[in-house]
This record gives structure tokens, sequence and C-alpha cells, in this order.
């Protein structure tokens, strides 16, 4: 059984359909990344999936449960944490309390001194601007911050929207590695990621999103090599 899985998924913005139709599934300890061109409809199956969004028709399967329509924050406690795009961290508090709001639910609550420690030593970075203002860190620190802040929630299964979004390629590295480091401490991984030669080499499987529509699906290795990817996302191409 899947750790989490979408089935049927049709997710509106008031009368303006953005997903038809859409099924993934994730295995416990997988890394899954979607992908597609700018307005596919990434992003809103994540907002879908978090509980953010609330689906018109179809399921939302966490766990073998349906949590399709819960609110955001009881998935959160069921394990489910998704970080956004853009960060979107409390500019005007501290880095330090910035990670401890993400451990606000009961089951992490007990767990913070710990889970703080595991983050620092991840990102070290953080523990030299704990003080500092989350809205004066550069735009990799902040994502650093914002992955810190997501895995304080001590999640099962962790939903990224864009983390490498606007970042140098050496930070863009570091983010990556830091998304291995994840994986290989048990967190299952759901990426969302422009960065589609990045994404592909980290993750095992991918889904390509086209206009709300899932159009192709397969290992990584497998659609690296598929030509219209290579053309469309990698920029190489067919010969």
């Amino acid at each position: 059984m899947s750790l989490l899985a979408a089935e049927g998924i049709h997710s509106f913005y008031g009368d303006v359909q953005a997903l038809w139709d859409v099924s993934f599934e994730v295995d416990a300890g997988e890394i899954v990344t979607l992908i597609g061109a700018n307005g596919a409809g990434k992003s809103t199956l994540l907002k879908t999936v978090a509980g953010l969004l609330a689906p018109r028709r179809g399921r939302v399967v966490l766990d073998g449960r349906d949590v399709a329509g819960e609110p955001a924050y009881r998935l959160v406690e069921r394990g489910l944490v998704l970080i956004p795009e853009a960060r979107q961290l409390w500019p005007t508090m501290t880095v330090r309390e910035n990670l401890e709001m993400g451990a606000y639910s009961r089951a992490a609550r007990p767990e913070r001194a710990k889970s703080l420690e595991r983050v620092l030593a991840m990102f070290p970075v953080l523990e030299k601007r704990a003080r500092q203002n989350a809205g004066t860190l550069s735009g990799g620190e902040q994502q650093m911050c914002a992955i810190g802040r997501g895995l304080m929630a001590r999640p099962r299964i962790l939903l990224l929207d864009e983390p490498a979004l606007g970042l140098a390629p050496k930070l863009v590295r570091e983010v990556f590695a830091a998304l291995k480091e994840i994986r290989a401490a048990g967190v299952t991984l759901l990426l969302v990621e422009q960065n589609v030669p990045h994404a592909l080499a980290l993750a095992d499987r991918a889904y390509v999103l086209e206009s709300g529509r899932v159009t192709r699906t397969g290992p990584c290795t497998e659609l690296s090599r598929d030509p219209r990817v290579r053309e469309e996302f990698l920029g190489i191409a067919s010969i």
C-alpha cells in the first residue's frame, strides 16, 4: 500500500478548473517528483494534497485513509507537511522562532529540542543566524529555514514546492544534498521543482503534468531518456 495517493482529483479555483482526473502515488521511503511547465497544475496539486484546497472530486489517501477535505493542521498531525513556494517565513520573527513554530503540533511539541538539534546540525548556518530576523536572511538561508521548519513538525512525508527557486547553482546543490539526507533519515518526499535535471537526478519516479492532467509517468531514469521530456524539460533536442 502506498503512503500517499491521489485518486481522480478534480480541483477548482472558483469556477475555473485547474486539475482534471489527476492520480499519483508515493510509496514510503520514495522521492517522487512532479514536473511540468508553469501553470501545469503542480502547485495546485500540492495544495490539494496538503489540505489547503479541497478537491471537487476525487480522493487523497494518506496511509490508507481518505483525507480529502481535511484541514491542513490535521494533516500535519498525521505527518504530512508542505514547504510552500517562496518559503513564506515570518520575516520579523527570528530564525529560531520560525523553526520552533514548525513544532507547534501536539505530536511534534514534546520532541522540539531534539528536532531543533537535528535541524541545526543539518543546516549549521541557521545556528549562526538563530537570533537574526528571518527576513534578513539570503534566499538560500531562507530556504534552509523553511525546510528546517518543516522538519520540526517531524513529518512522515514532506511536500516541497520549488525548493530551488531563485537560488544560485551552489545553493541549489546544497539544498538537493539536504533532501538526500532527509530521505536517508526515513522521510518520504514529494517534490515540485522547475530545475528538472536536478529533480530527475534526485527522485525515483516522476509524473509529468500538462494543462492540469498527468500525461506521463515512470522511473526517472526512463523519463530522462524520453525524447519529449528531453526536448521540453531538459533542453535537449531529439536527434
